[in-house]
């Protein structure tokens, strides 16, 4: 009876282990080459209203930087930096749109890519 107690109990559990957020996928327009053009991105992120997520929310967004200390036993070292936020345009109940509010542009690593990409983290703005 226990054992069954204590499985029932972790199973019903299940969703208050962590769960990493992260844009999974990018929509943009295709470039037509006219001057002063402006390109529109969708990212899409993992977050919904099951997570507090609605329109007009503010997410931020972070890169890992993962970099291997060659004087440390080739230890490896993960910083998680913020490179910006995303504004929330539609929200569903496990996923959401977004689309650039702001990227750092000062005080920040330089990185292999300077915009947002598939596999960079989210969170929400609490500000």
């Amino acid at each position: 009876m226990k054992i069954l107690l204590i499985l029932i109990t972790l199973l019903m559990s299940q969703n208050l282990w962590a769960r990493s957020y992260v844009i999974f996928s990018l929509a943009q327009d295709l470039s037509m080459g006219l001057e002063n053009e402006v390109i529109r991105k969708n990212f899409y992120v993992n977050m919904g209203k099951g997570q507090g997520v609605k329109k007009d929310s503010v997410l931020d967004v972070f890169r890992i930087i993962s970099v291997q200390n060659p004087y440390d036993n080739k230890k490896r070292v993960n910083y998680k930096v913020k490179i910006g936020e995303l504004k929330v345009l539609h929200s569903s109940d496990e996923a959401s749109i977004a689309t650039v509010s702001e990227m750092e542009k000062e005080d920040v690593p330089v990185f292999e890519l300077q915009q947002f990409m598939v596999g960079d983290h989210v969170a929400i703005n609490v500000d």
